[in-house]
C-alpha cells in the first residue's frame, strides 16, 4: 500500500500498513464504490467534501466511521474532507468506543462530562481533534447541505427516506457491536469492527486519485 506520508500517530499508521485490501469481500467494494466515485468527483472538481455518517444513536458505528474516515483522508492525503457523524436521535458516545480507539492509537480527552460527555479525539500530533459527542443528524453542528449522507446502519437508512440537504445518499451498514455489550467477547468484537470500518474507508481513498 502506498501513501503519501502523513504525521498520524505511529500506532495509527503501523495498524494501516498491516491492511490488506484483497480481504474486502467484492460485494463490500460494489457497495463502496458509489462513495470512491462521489468523492473523485469532488476531488477531480476541487471541491470540498462533506461525509455526514448516520446511524440510529449516533453511539457505536457512526462515530467510529466518521473518525476513521478523517484518518483514512489525512493518511492517503487527500485535502478538503469534513467528516461528521450524527443519529436520528441523540445519546451519548459509548464509552468503548472510546475505549477501543485509545487500543488503536488515537488520543482523547475528555472536555465535558454528563449524560452526553463530549470528547476529543487526535489522530495526529498537528491534526485538528475530531469533537466526538452523540447528536442528531440534522444538528447544528453538522453541515446543512451540499453533504453526503452515509447510512451506517439499516434501521437508519429504513427510518430515513429523505435527508435535508444531502447531495448523495449511501448506504454503507455494519454489524452492531452493541450485540456483544456485558459479553466476554465485547472489547475484542469492538475492535473487529472498528477495524473493518478501518480497512474500509483506507481502501475508499485509496482509490482516490488527487487533483
Amino acid at each position: 500500500m502506498t501513501a503519501t506520508k502523513t504525521i498520524l500517530f505511529p500506532e495509527i499508521e503501523s495498524i494501516i500498513a498491516d491492511f490488506n485490501f484483497e480481504s474486502i469481500a467484492t460485494t463490500r467494494k460494489i457497495i463502496l464504490q458509489p462513495l470512491i466515485d462521489f468523492i473523485q468527483n469532488k476531488v477531480s472538481n476541487q471541491q470540498e467534501i462533506r461525509l455526514n455518517f448516520i446511524c440510529t444513536h449516533n453511539s457505536r458505528r457512526s462515530h467510529l466511521s466518521q473518525i476513521w474516515t478523517q484518518t483514512a483522508a489525512a493518511h492517503f492525503n487527500i485535502k478538503n474532507v469534513f467528516c461528521y457523524s450524527g443519529g436520528t436521535e441523540s445519546t451519548a458516545l459509548f464509552p468503548v468506543v472510546a475505549k477501543t480507539l485509545v487500543q488503536h492509537g488515537f488520543k482523547i480527552k475528555t472536555i465535558a462530562t454528563g449524560n452526553n460527555p463530549i470528547y476529543t479525539i487526535k489522530y495526529g500530533e498537528n491534526k485538528h481533534p475530531i469533537f466526538g459527542f452523540s447528536k442528531t443528524y440534522d444538528d447544528e453542528f453538522n453541515p446543512q447541505s451540499q453533504f453526503a449522507a452515509i447510512l451506517t446502519c439499516s434501521q437508519a437508512d429504513d427510518g430515513c427516506p429523505y435527508i435535508a440537504g444531502a447531495e448523495n445518499r449511501f448506504a454503507i451498514t455494519f454489524e452492531d457491536p452493541k450485540a456483544f455489550d456485558d459479553i466476554q467477547q465485547q472489547y475484542q468484537k469492538y475492535q473487529e469492527r472498528s477495524l473493518q470500518i478501518a480497512t474500509e474507508m483506507c481502501y475508499v481513498f485509496s482509490q482516490i486519485k488527487p487533483y
